[in-house]
């Protein structure tokens, strides 16, 4: 049993200004009161002057398989399983240092997210894992080596059929081609609409949620023709640039379709010709696109964070925050960004009702950072202390 005294609480949707102290027992949050409240007996204090207490963040698109240098996803056929799993734990353990409880996998290959998911734990700290395990893609489409190719009605219903079975959270479809794989195309889809809706229906049957990744503008559509739960990448790319419309805004925003635009590069990182040519010819600077997200956050698309994490030099394990102060860049207020990755992804995973919120009966997920990132976003990143489920965790 333990009171966490902090300069001030974001509790997931606002700042509560301080001192503050929550209580913490059992592995669930007490409350959250003034830091004056009166302690009782036999319970410890911990005090953090100066920092603010937040829930611990959701990183809704990464690849725990990838160590986050270039290539990630190609090097993963050539992997033993033991050399997966270490790079399964080191990518944890990269989240975790940056204040990620919540993690979840969008592409893995033979499964091994999901086994490390259900391995039992041994008390030890680390993010709580969602899996989708390889994605469902076409025959020679994006990431087709992560094992995840299916074609035709059958061939389709069984691939959602097997991840139900094996105990996926999400179903992950690569609706359009991607820049990682030579012979796909961005700008198009790899699926029809027919096949498209009878993924989600099979994974809505089964009661599994479908999300999408979708840089191309028609993939993007499909996605939303198709009654999909959720669109990653959100590049809203065509051969004439990029093209949003008030009416497409519109429809994602009355859907509440989770749209997680997978911001957070590094800046200091040079893309791979392919992409920072496709970026130049249409375009699409960082600025641009920060703006472009900005404006689906204001015409109240339901935008939540993931970095991509872990697919290349660019895009490390542990550059959520970046993801979070991108949003900020285009024009969101920092406590919406925050929002992002804590109660707004917590409600679009269905997680909300126990995490993402400093809230009495929610599971005791924190993160302490050095300072306000209300004021300054970047924070976020002088993160001092992370417990998870009532439990320090060992940033060493």
């Amino acid at each position: 049993m333990q009171v966490i005294r902090a300069a001030r609480a974001f509790d997931g949707e606002r700042i509560v200004n301080g001192p503050v102290a929550v209580f913490v027992a059992q592995g669930r949050i007490v409350g959250l009161e003034p830091a004056g409240a009166p302690v009782p007996d036999g319970w410890q204090v911990v005090e953090h002057p100066g920092a603010t207490v937040l829930p611990g963040l959701f990183d809704l698109h990464s690849h725990l398989g990838g160590d986050g240098l270039d290539g990630a996803l190609d090097r993963l056929p050539d992997y033993s399983p033991d050399r997966l799993d270490a790079v399964i734990t080191d990518s944890l353990r990269r989240q975790l240092a940056v204040g990620v409880t919540v993690v979840r996998d969008l592409g893995d290959r033979d499964w091994s997210v999901l086994r490390r998911r259900d391995r039992a734990a041994d008390g030890t700290p680390a993010p709580r894992i969602l899996a989708a395990g390889p994605p469902i893609t076409s025959v020679g489409g994006h990431c087709w080596r992560l094992g995840g190719e299916a074609a035709g009605p059958d061939g389709l219903r069984a691939a959602v059929r097997e991840r139900a079975e094996r105990g996926a959270d999400v179903v992950k479809v690569m609706g359009s081609g991607g820049t990682m794989t030579p012979g796909t195309d961005v700008m198009r889809c790899q699926f029809t609409l027919a096949e498209l809706r009878l993924i989600v229906d099979e994974a809505h049957a089964a009661g599994l949620p479908v999300t999408v990744h979708a840089h191309g503008l028609s993939a993007v559509e499909q996605a939303l023709d198709a009654d999909a739960d959720g669109i990653e990448h959100f590049t809203c790319l065509t051969d004439r640039g990029v093209r949003i419309s008030d009416d497409l805004l519109h429809r994602l925003a009355v859907r509440r379709i989770a749209v997680c635009p997978t911001l957070g590069t590094n800046p200091d990182v040079v893309p791979p010709p392919a992409v920072r040519e496709m970026l130049e010819r249409i375009g699409a600077t960082p600025e641009v696109r920060f703006g472009h997200v900005a404006r689906a956050h204001r015409a109240g698309v339901r935008i939540v964070s993931g970095a991509d994490s872990g697919i290349s030099s660019g895009k490390p394990h542990g550059n959520l925050p970046t993801a979070i102060a991108d949003l900020v860049a285009g024009g969101v207020a920092a406590a919406e960004a925050i929002a992002s990755a804590t109660s707004v992804a917590a409600d679009a995973t269905g997680l909300g009702d126990r995490k993402g919120r400093l809230r009495a009966g929610h599971d005791a997920d924190l993160l302490l950072c050095a300072g306000n990132p209300l004021d300054r976003i970047e924070a976020l990143t002088a993160v001092t202390a992370v417990m998870v489920g009532g439990v320090w965790a060992d940033l060493a």
